[in-house]
């Protein structure tokens, strides 16, 4: 018998075989059959046939398919065509537009005729109410404690932050489109706008947490948006010495150089902390002082009553309307301040700051981008610079050197927590170079744990700094023993 009897002989009795939901012996096909869903997939190599595992195998291996999923899809697009216009109305307060969105989805659901239940039915609203006018798949992680920042690469890939740690999340948006819909829904709640001729935006949550999108063209593999939250209650000093961010110490000098009016920039890296920081620093500011705040994104969630509030504001369209946080700066002088706290100095605003430090608004508390306390005056002086006034660099940190009393240098360390590691005086200047001295600075000598976290804190150098004698002539008390290295007790009040 040749080779091509013995394989129809095969064929024939695969014909005549068991039912196809019961696994059949390996067999041969033509290669005109391949394209045939309802036969098993064959590569053939010469006298050796390979067999993959059937097709209805491979199907039951493939993940659980929600099966009202294509519903669900099928009702948001309605809904959109109904009431797209509205969904961005910012006349309607949230709580009207929900009451619109289920009212329609009711009648769109009614519509499919499924058979399911009250509760499934109202489940499978609560379900589409949350995909078109929530945030979708980020709801459950924005409702998670224990997730510190939320960074979507595309629609399909979802990294959180926990515990300082990133991981990849089994969330997933259902496409482009949708990803779309929900950046543009918390960029329009805020008055802001991205487009392809707008592509990329600062926004907020209700919550104040920071949102940066950035969208194609700028974003090649799909839109990209990033969400850094804030946590619902602010923290307190308290939570900060509890956390390791500080000792009881340092957060008692801060409470007293706050109070005494000194000019304090926090220093640090993207995402090291330093707006719960400087929250944490505005909370010492007595509460019958005027507040004004100065941000790109409002963030601060200053606790004091007497607080304006202040949003610089992109260009529109036509390229027009941009409010810089510079001309808030200067427009902030004429407003009555006791503070000035800005969220962040990153530009020719830093000028506008200085000047301000050193022309009666004392207290003012800002942050800046740097890597340590020397890099932040480095940092201070190119800034400045960049607001194109021809100023020799002597002159520039003189400003400085007159304007800012403390640096607080905080960091996120290896073993992922946040902590302030220098504490720094800014002494003035000796020849063209302005001195600074550490108060506290963190102790690395005690290595390690078997878990991988730094056993070391924040400790003082045991210099006396300037800025108490300044503290102790407005009637705050500091020991003279808070400054001496290896002072472990717990302080009470200042008085």
């Amino acid at each position: 018998m040749t080779l091509n009897d013995r394989l129809n002989t095969v064929r024939g009795a695969q014909q005549a075989a068991t039912p196809p939901q019961e696994p059949a012996a390996a067999r041969t096909v033509e290669p005109t059959m391949l394209d045939s869903p309802s036969l098993p997939v064959l590569q053939r190599e010469p006298e050796a046939p390979i067999f993959q595992p059937p097709a209805a195998l491979r199907i039951n291996a493939a993940p659980a398919v929600d099966p009202l999923a294509t519903v669900k899809e099928k009702a948001a697009q309605e809904l959109f065509v109904r009431i797209g216009s509205r969904l961005n109305d910012s006349a309607l307060t949230e709580e009207q537009l929900h009451q619109l969105a289920r009212a329609e989805l009711a009648d769109i659901v009614a519509g499919e005729q499924l058979a399911l239940s009250t509760t499934e039915r109202n489940r499978l609203i609560d379900d589409i109410g949350a995909d078109v006018l929530g945030y979708g798949p980020l709801e459950p992680l924005l409702e998670d404690p224990s997730v510190s920042e939320i960074m979507v690469n595309r629609y399909d890939q979802l990294y959180v932050e926990r515990n300082g740690r990133l991981v990849e999340t089994s969330h997933r948006f259902t496409g482009e489109p949708q990803l779309r819909r929900v950046i543009e829904r918390i960029v329009s709640r805020v008055g802001r706008r991205i487009d392809e001729s707008s592509p990329l935006v600062d926004a907020r949550l209700e919550d104040g947490s920071r949102v940066n999108a950035i969208i194609p063209p700028l974003a090649v593999n799909g839109s990209s948006l990033t969400i850094r939250k804030f946590a619902g209650t602010p923290y307190t000093s308290e939570d900060l010495v509890n956390f390791g961010t500080l000792t009881r110490e340092a957060a008692t000098v801060l409470d007293a150089a706050v109070r005494a009016k000194m000019n304090i920039l926090v220093s640090g890296g993207t995402g090291t902390g330093k707006t719960t920081l400087l929250n944490v620093l505005s909370a010492f500011i007595p509460s019958d002082e005027r507040i004004i705040t100065i941000e790109d994104a409002v963030e601060l969630q200053l606790q004091q009553q007497h607080v304006v509030r202040l949003e610089s504001r992109p260009s529109n369209i036509e390229g027009r309307g941009e409010i810089t946080i510079r001309d808030l700066v200067r427009n902030s002088l004429r407003m009555r301040p006791d503070r000035i706290v800005v969220g962040e100095v990153r530009g020719a605003e830093s000028l506008d700051m200085l000047q301000a430090m050193n022309t009666g608004h004392e207290g003012s508390i800002s942050t800046l981008h740097a890597n340590s306390p020397r890099d932040a005056i480095s940092r201070m002086e190119t800034l400045v610079l960049m607001a194109g006034m021809d100023l020799p660099l002597r002159a520039i940190r003189e400003q400085i050197a007159s304007a800012i009393d403390i640096i607080v240098q905080i960091s996120r360390q290896k073993d992922g927590v946040r902590r302030v590691t220098h504490i720094t005086e800014v002494h003035g200047m000796e020849g063209e170079i302005i001195t600074i001295q550490d108060a506290f600075a963190f102790d690395y000598s005690a290595g390690y744990d078997v878990d991988g976290r730094i056993l070391g804190r924040l400790e003082p150098t045991g210099v006396r700094p300037r800025f108490a004698e300044r503290i102790a002539d407005l009637g705050i008390l500091l020991p003279a023993s808070l400054f001496q290295p290896d002072r472990r007790s717990l302080l009470g009040e200042i008085r």
